[in-house]
């Protein structure tokens, strides 16, 4: 950049680097995306379309960004979780939220016709980004299982309420009454009892969200035999226990395969 009288002004910019060492999470969160979803005709209580979507904008996140090891997405939001040591955009806060959320963006809204082949946004869906970050692993473990716990809760409640709304022929205002101050209990009995539908029956994605992980996986070569190639993976697993950790323990590690 050539040199002016001006370029003091680069002064003002304040250093927002990421402490090292720490688990960088950049959050993307759908803005106003009730609106969105009605205004679009989304399924209710959820749209098969509009979550593949969002997990296909994710995937061109993490195809972007190689120190990404994992994702996890549900409902209007995805989470990256960039390795301890990487030195993306040499760790600066707002580079890493703006660059993952504009991303995020433009992947939705270029891939939204091969999800929603017969229509086209009625306007721009709008994303906004966050950076926090995670010191310990069992801090970042926490973080993934107070999302994927939200996730359960907001699907019990969704199905709960459109089952009341779609199948009963309650208004929303006395299907919210119905609701309100009941717990995890008494929601599964309700959709048993007057609907039939066991809730530990429903797809694992809506209950447990979406988890992108990088695997490697046998790649059959042109003159036979195979060989292991990094892939972006889905997986629907429980982040909150121990099992899914003992199993790719890898991905604590610098060592995680790219």
């Amino acid at each position: 950049m050539a040199k002016s009288k001006f370029e003091y002004v680069r002064l003002f910019e304040t250093e927002d680097r990421c402490l090292p060492n720490t688990w960088i999470v950049v959050r993307v969160d759908g803005k106003g995306f009730h609106k969105f979803s009605t205004e679009h005709e989304y399924e209710k209580p959820n749209d098969m379309r509009g979550l593949s979507l969002m997990t296909r904008a994710a995937t061109a996140v993490m195809e972007e960004f190689k120190d990404i090891s994992i994702a996890y997405g549900q409902s209007d939001e995805y989470s990256f979780i960039f390795r301890k040591e990487t030195q993306v955009y040499s760790r600066r806060s707002a580079k890493l939220s703006t660059n993952v959320c504009s991303l995020f963006t433009s992947a939705f809204v270029y891939y939204w016709s091969e999800f929603f082949p017969t229509s086209k946004p009625l306007y721009p869906p709008v994303f906004d980004g966050r950076t926090v970050l995670y010191p310990s692993d069992q801090n970042m473990r926490d973080y993934l299982s107070w999302r994927q716990a939200d996730c359960h809760i907001n699907n019990l409640y969704n199905t709960t309420f459109w089952a009341l709304i779609l199948k009963a022929g309650l208004t929303p205002s006395e299907a919210e009454q119905k609701l309100r101050g009941t717990f995890s209990a008494d929601k599964n009995e309700i959709l048993f009892s007057q609907f039939g539908i066991n809730y530990n029956n429903e797809s694992d994605m809506l209950k447990k969200g979406t988890l992108l992980v990088r695997r490697k996986v046998p790649v059959p070569l042109p003159n036979g035999g195979t060989r292991e190639k990094s892939q972006i993976v889905q997986q629907h697993v429980d982040v909150i226990g121990d099992d899914f950790w003992k199993e790719s323990g890898h991905f604590l590690t610098a060592s995680n395969p790219k």
